[in-house]
């Protein structure tokens, strides 16, 4: 389970921002809180802001972070190479003042393995400029131990590597294949060291999903369930899934199709929902493809949810709210917050603007996040259970959170003025 996500110099977020996920002492919700070794952790966190305060570039950060480690293994090599690499991540700073743009930027994760594995807790970050990583650490402790040992540390700058944690031999085969631009947990992932292949591991087990971009929202909705092309048994489960919020679809009509091609091999597949006509037995079916944005949406979330649910790791959602109705965002989150159906203690973080879910005592005051952003053009992430009045005083659980929201008191909303679009000079 993720414990904390920390980052800094990251689009609008010049300065150290936090995402914690481990639980405060506040009493609400108890129930929500989960016991693993000493952690107490949190299964969601939800991160509320206007337009433009910086809430998707919370999701953006952990993405880099995510891509980083999983590809960082292919940035390294000959100059020319490299030059041939168009995924090759850049480092994307503060750009609204004169000395972040020559900073580096940081991101770093605290995260508890699984009781399977141990139960561990592992810190593990890096810093990157323009010219690559700068530095990286991999620490970690037992579930009883009070102090995180250290397993490597890297600095390109002072030429320090210290990879103490690991075999002579492990040792010597990353000093070997070792780049500026390739990560160490990456590339003894590769090497198939344990204690670095579990670290990259951990991140693949991550999902994101971002609707608020057109172009993702169109791959995510093309994307099927695992199986779903020939498993009836994967097709009833996605029925009972869509059951929740449209009884009408009792099925789907699966088929696949060959290219007409004869040089091509590749195939599609074509899926029609099967609709129950009111008021008779008989049915009518729709290609999905025509089916409401709403149901898209629906579809498009499943195999991330079901694969995070099923498996645990943590479920990055941008714009949950959008296009779905107030009463199905919640049931999303019921089913992150009632362990028989998060048996396998996943994690959901999302974005979204629907107030709506803070009035009905859904979630703790720790589970609630707002970003705002100031004049200078820099985003800050904070907690309502940390947030203080003009008086100091900190927001009591009795509060209506929602009114209190939409009144500007939590600040994160947008500051409006009137305008008239059609007024001339």
């Amino acid at each position: 389970m993720l414990i904390q996500f920390c980052f800094k110099n990251f689009k609008s977020f010049r300065d150290d921002t936090i995402l914690d996920l481990s639980a405060t002492k506040i009493t609400e919700n108890s129930n929500h809180v989960i016991h693993i070794g000493t952690e107490k952790i949190l299964p969601i966190a939800a991160i509320y802001g206007a337009n433009a305060s910086g809430k998707s570039n919370v999701v953006d950060a952990f993405r880099f972070m995510a891509i980083y480690v999983l590809d960082s293994f292919a940035y390294g090599g000959e100059n020319d190479d490299k030059k041939s690499r168009s995924k090759r991540l850049k480092q994307t700073p503060f750009l609204f003042d004169t000395t972040s743009k020559e900073n580096v930027s940081s991101f770093e994760v605290y995260f508890i393995s699984s009781e399977s594995e141990g139960s561990k807790c592992y810190n593990y970050g890096f810093t990157l400029d323009q010219n690559g990583i700068v530095e990286e650490w991999l620490n970690s402790k037992t579930r009883t131990a009070r102090e995180y040992r250290r397993i490597f540390y890297r600095n390109r700058l002072e030429k320090e590597l210290d990879l103490s944690g690991l075999s002579a031999n492990r040792q010597e085969n990353i000093k070997i294949a070792l780049e500026d631009e390739t990560l160490i947990v990456s590339l003894g992932a590769k090497l198939k060291i344990p204690k670095l292949k579990l670290i990259r591991d951990w991140f693949y087990d991550s999902n994101l999903a971002d609707f608020g971009d057109p172009i993702e929202n169109a791959v995510l909705s093309r994307i099927i369930p695992p199986g779903f092309a020939d498993d009836k048994a994967v097709q009833d489960k996605v029925v009972k899934y869509f059951s929740a919020f449209d009884s009408s679809i009792i099925g789907f009509n699966v088929e696949t199709i060959a290219s007409d091609d004869d040089d091509d091999d590749s195939k599609h597949i074509k899926i029609d929902a099967v609709h129950r006509i009111a008021d008779s037995n008989e049915t009518a079916t729709i290609p999905l493809a025509e089916e409401s944005a709403g149901t898209l949406k629906m579809f498009a979330l499943y195999p991330a949810l079901q694969d995070t649910l099923e498996n645990g790791g943590v479920l990055f959602v941008d714009e949950l709210n959008a296009r779905l109705h107030p009463l199905l965002v919640r049931a999303f989150l019921v089913a992150f917050l009632n362990p028989e159906t998060n048996p396998k203690h996943a994690q959901l973080v999302f974005t979204t603007h629907d107030s709506w879910q803070l009035s009905n005592n859904l979630l703790r005051r720790d589970e609630i996040w707002f970003t705002a952003k100031d004049s200078k053009g820099v985003s800050v992430l904070y907690s309502l259970a940390d947030f203080v009045d003009d008086d100091g005083v900190k927001i009591r659980k009795d509060e209506n959170y929602e009114k209190n929201y939409l009144l500007g008191k939590y600040g994160a909303i947008p500051t409006l003025s009137y305008f008239d679009m059609f007024k001339g000079e």
